[in-house]
């Protein structure tokens, strides 16, 4: 009861703090900069809730300090049972209050008219909610869970419910609320009021659904091209990353380690850098084309932009994925059931047909799935390489910041890529359920696989060798593309673009000179800052899955990875339609950058802290419960040291991502928080090739160095082994000694 009490002030503090010592709503410069403090806390701007109550008329805040009283007094209850039921409807009441009173009233007044109807004008509105309405928020979710712990949820473990009311509390306000936020945004018209007439004339647009190329008369509506690109990349993709995986595992082929360095490179090369690649080798002006028409005296074509362009750089892109997808399931196909099927005299054709093939079915469900989901999400390739063949990520980008102006539009072309996305996610669940693929059943299962049929290692040869070398010319590309001053026209060698990106000034101390450097610093700082939050979200959800058990958890678990399956560009346009008014107003600040990354990336790392705590045998977690400490000292002391490498791949992954993506980026960057991406496709887009390369080239160089660092600082995980057998004699010498 004890440490309930010190908890349970330690959050009544926290809201006292909210109501009293904090900006209630949003500082317009930036609460860190402290320039508030001038105001506080008599200013409008600056004042805490308490003062915004009886100093400025905003009697509705009322509200939430007569909650929080109630707590405070429900505090001193002696009957836990009754305490947690007042706190828990206490907790309950105040989110809602604070979530509503956020929706219903903005700058004016009322947003909604059935408000003004029932509770007449209000004479004074309200700016987005800041540091102390948020503090509040949460102080009420922490409330509404220790109540629920007073009662014996979870065993009256009250870190294990907080932890699921805030995961809960916090997926509900960045994944969807943004995603009803667009739905909401598609029905409005630019003042905010109910029309239905732009969703209605964008949904019918021939433009997205025309079916004309069907029947030869004209070109496929952006719908049906984005679908079909997206499932000729789900389906190469996932082929080559077969082949690779077949040659890595099943074959001798000599240069293995190779290979599996060479998959990792695109996934740490920004998106559209493979489009540049090609662009300098078969664009009008590049290499090959260029040798071409010399040797042959063909006119330079532009073939490549277009949607064969596109696919040819998004396989390139996705392939890799595929690869470390279905290389672990490539080696798990178990050799005694192949052993078995020999043994029956199936040759080796029917053996890998019948036997391995429909074993590697989850994988190659997934390795489409990413394949599916990736390609719609893409946004840099299309744009470098489409032309006038948009896709709907590109449609979408041009109806938020082109002349269009069409946030109605937006919506409606996001709500089409997202009812794709998540058709191929659910037919994905739908085709894999009921199905056991099961082949390590914990007994012994020695052997090895048996070879390839010749055939089927002569075709996989065929295509992964000429693949191999056709990686390495466009990473070769990629390199020297930093050192030519202008391809096609001057081939020279130069260093130009470096120091126009990245050059140093001594003369006056250190300056950053360099026109890259602004973005390039903010780039590392929320990548840096996002990627430890990512990897904290994913691996406590991960706890939570994997080590207990509540009422909706496969509920839970399902809306956690379904954010997988929302494509970065349908995330960018509902965070622009979400947090761009009050509530909740992030748009130009870091902030929405790193919840964009925080909640985009966390199903990875859920996935992989599922797999690996799925490892760890529970007695281990009961053994520390056994010797009285609680859950959180469990997870600190005796989980988090066994998942070392779970958590390294989840701070490298949403490292990576954080510096790597564009779809969402895109939509949320500023003049003051400009990411990498975002700024090298301005380049893209000015034409100066040299130097969007060399700057890719340096983030590649630096994403090498920080996850080799990350590595470092986490360390490998470290497991005691005893010989079991000599423990054993031990215990039975020490027993002999005492009998006798």
């Amino acid at each position: 009861m004890r440490h309930g009490n010190r908890r349970l002030d330690v959050v009544l503090l926290l809201g006292v703090v909210a109501l009293t010592l904090l900006p209630w709503y949003r500082i317009e410069n930036g609460f860190f900069g402290f320039g508030w403090l001038a105001g506080f806390p008599l200013s409008t701007e600056a004042a805490p809730g308490l003062v915004q109550i009886f100093a400025h008329g905003r009697l509705w805040l009322a509200a939430a300090l007569v909650l929080l009283l109630l707590a405070v007094a429900a505090r001193g209850m002696a009957d836990p049972m009754r305490r947690g039921a007042v706190l828990a409807w206490i907790g309950a009441i105040g989110v809602l209050f604070l979530s509503l009173q956020g929706l219903a009233i903005g700058f004016s007044g009322w947003n909604w008219t059935v408000s003004d109807t029932l509770f007449g004008p209000l004479s004074n509105g309200q700016p987005a909610m800041g540091a102390g309405a948020v503090l509040s928020s949460i102080t009420f979710v922490l409330l509404f869970a220790f109540g629920l712990a007073d009662r014996g949820v979870m065993k009256g473990d009250a870190f294990v419910v907080s932890a699921i009311a805030l995961l809960v509390f916090l997926v509900a306000v960045f994944v969807f609320y943004p995603i009803g936020s667009m739905f909401i945004g598609s029905v409005q018209d630019f003042d905010g009021s109910f029309n239905a007439d732009n969703f209605i004339r964008n949904i019918q647009d021939p433009s997205i659904w025309s079916l004309n190329c069907v029947i030869g008369a004209g070109r496929c509506g952006v719908a049906w091209r984005t679908l079909w690109l997206a499932i000729m990349t789900g389906l190469g993709s996932t082929l080559l990353g077969l082949a690779f995986a077949l040659v890595a595992t099943r074959t001798r082929f000599p240069f293995k380690k190779g290979l599996r360095l060479l998959t990792i490179l695109p996934i740490i090369t920004p998106p559209f850098v493979i489009g540049l690649a090609l662009t300098l080798l078969f664009g009008r002006a590049g290499v090959v084309t260029q040798g071409l028409s010399q040797l042959l005296g063909l006119e330079p074509g532009r073939w490549l932009y277009g949607l064969t362009g596109i696919w040819i750089a998004q396989v390139l892109s996705f392939t890799p994925i595929s690869f470390l997808v279905l290389i672990g399931v490539v080696e798990g196909v178990s050799p005694s059931m192949e052993e078995a099927s020999t043994t029956l005299r199936a040759d080796r054709w029917r053996t890998f047909r019948r036997v391995s093939l429909p074993l590697m079915k989850p994988g190659l469900a997934n390795a489409f799935l990413i394949g599916f989901i990736e390609s719609m999400a893409d946004f840099g390739n299309p744009l470098v390489l489409g032309g006038s063949h948009g896709v709907l990520s590109t449609e979408i980008f041009f109806a938020v910041v082109g002349s269009q102006n069409d946030p109605s539009r937006a919506a409606v072309l996001a709500m089409v890529l997202l009812a794709f996305t998540l058709s191929a996610f659910l037919a994905q669940r739908v085709w894999l359920s009921g199905k056991n693929f099961a082949t390590v059943t914990g007994k012994g299962d020695s052997g090895s696989h048996i070879a390839l049929p010749r055939g089927l290692s002569i075709g996989v040869h065929a295509v992964v060798i000429p693949w191999i070398l056709f990686t390495l010319v466009i990473y070769g590309m990629i390199l020297i593309g930093g050192f030519v001053k202008t391809w096609g026209l001057d081939n020279s060698l130069t260093l130009d673009h470096y120091a126009k990106a990245f050059s140093i000034s001594f003369e006056n101390g250190i300056a950053w000179t360099g026109v890259a450097w602004n973005s390039f610093w903010t780039t590392m700082e929320i990548a840096l800052i996002s990627a430890p939050l990512t990897a904290a979200v994913g691996l406590l959800t991960a706890y939570i899955i994997v080590r207990q058990k509540f009422a909706g958890k496969n509920a839970f678990e399902f809306a956690l990875m379904m954010s997988f399956a929302i494509p970065g560009t349908v995330i960018g346009v509902s965070y622009i339609m979400a947090f761009n008014l009050p509530p909740l107003e992030m748009t130009g600040s870091a902030l929405i950058l790193i919840a964009c990354f925080v909640f985009r990336n966390m199903p990875v790392g859920v996935r992989g802290g599922i797999a690996a705590m799925s490892q760890l045998d529970k007695s281990l977690d009961e053994a520390s419960l056994t010797l009285r400490a609680n859950s959180f000292r469990t997870i600190r002391k005796v989980i988090l040291p066994l998942l070392r490498p779970a958590i390294t791949a989840a701070l490298v992954y949403s490292f990576v991502r954080a510096i790597t993506s564009i779809s969402a980026v895109i939509f949320l960057v500023s003049a003051e928080y400009n990411m990498a991406t975002s700024y090298i496709v301005g380049l893209v887009e000015n034409g100066e090739y040299g130097v969007a390369i060399a700057y890719s080239s340096m983030l590649i160089v630096v994403m090498i160095t920080v996850i080799a660092g990350f590595q470092l600082i986490v360390g490998e995980r470290r497991l005691r082994r005893e010989n079991r057998v000599a423990g054993l004699a031990t215990s039975a010498s020490s027993r002999q000694e005492k009998i006798a």
